[in-house]
């Protein structure tokens, strides 16, 4: 367009050193179509600079529509990092409380077995009468009772070694009852609190193995799974998690089993129905 305006500005010229009555009409023609080319020149750099400033707004809403956007999913970020940690604070404190619960009913049912030990005693008493022995008496266990809440009151103020000593006591005179499987649940626990993490998947896997019907079974493999991801065997690990979630699904071992998952950045099992056998 700029070479047909030049074009057009030297045949003005030219036509210009001719004679006024001759070239007239043709200068007339030629300054119309100046002017109009003049005119849509105007016009495409007005339509162009409209354009651009459009483009340039569009450019500027979009620029802050992705810092807003940027600065929800912050928030959000933020928001749900909270949420994680004060759910995982809940959760310990309710796995506390549980745990707490429990021990409790443990010494219940401690006392009711002492109590009937008693009754069995005194029948025995009546109905036997006593032999001399020509051997010389060997030292007696303490009752199973005093034994297990004595083991079980040390382990709760953190004196550990000691509390080793009487829950393998008790596991030694007393391993086949009721409360043997939650004494071999807490030496496993015990060391597992003391980072002998090795030792203590055995011993959790005594639990496990040998009290499987006991009410510290579901707590035995969750701490075991947790004792394997402190070895660094992570497949093993979330392994021993997920059958906790399969198994008790409603349990609170099954909550920490999926809280933990989570943090690992593993998918948790789906729960199935628990079966009669797998409530507590």
């Amino acid at each position: 367009m700029n070479k047909r305006v030049l074009y057009l500005a030297a045949l003005l010229l030219a036509f210009s050193s001719l004679p006024a009555f001759g070239v007239s009409k043709e200068i007339v023609q030629l300054q119309t179509q100046v002017q109009n080319l003049q005119d849509q020149m105007a016009q495409m750099k007005q339509s162009f600079d409209e354009r651009m400033g459009v483009m340039k707004n569009l450019i500027e809403q979009s620029t802050d529509n992705i810092n807003k956007m940027t600065e929800a999913v912050d928030t959000l970020q933020k928001n749900l990092s909270q949420q994680n940690n004060d759910n995982s604070g809940k959760v310990d404190q309710v796995s506390g409380q549980i745990q707490a619960l429990h021990d409790s009913l443990d010494e219940l049912k401690a006392r009711v077995a002492k109590l009937s030990k008693q009754i069995d005693d005194m029948n025995a008493t009546h109905q036997n009468l006593p032999v001399a022995s020509p051997t010389p008496p060997q030292a007696q266990a303490p009752p199973a009772d005093v034994l297990y809440n004595n083991a079980l009151r040390d382990y709760n103020a953190g004196r550990y070694d000691l509390a080793t000593q009487e829950f393998g006591d008790y596991l030694k005179f007393y391993g086949d009852t009721e409360l043997a499987g939650n004494a071999q649940f807490y030496v496993a626990d015990i060391e597992y609190r003391q980072g002998n993490y090795q030792q203590a998947v055995t011993d959790y896997d005594k639990v496990l193995e040998q009290y499987a019907g006991g009410n510290k079974t579901a707590a035995a493999q969750l701490k075991k799974g947790f004792s394997l991801l402190e070895l660094g065997q992570k497949p093993e690990g979330v392994r021993e998690l997920n059958s906790v979630i399969q198994r008790y699904p409603r349990s609170i071992e099954a909550t920490q089993a999926r809280d933990r998952l989570r943090k690992l950045g593993a998918v948790p099992a789906a729960s199935r129905k628990p079966s009669p056998s797998h409530t507590r």
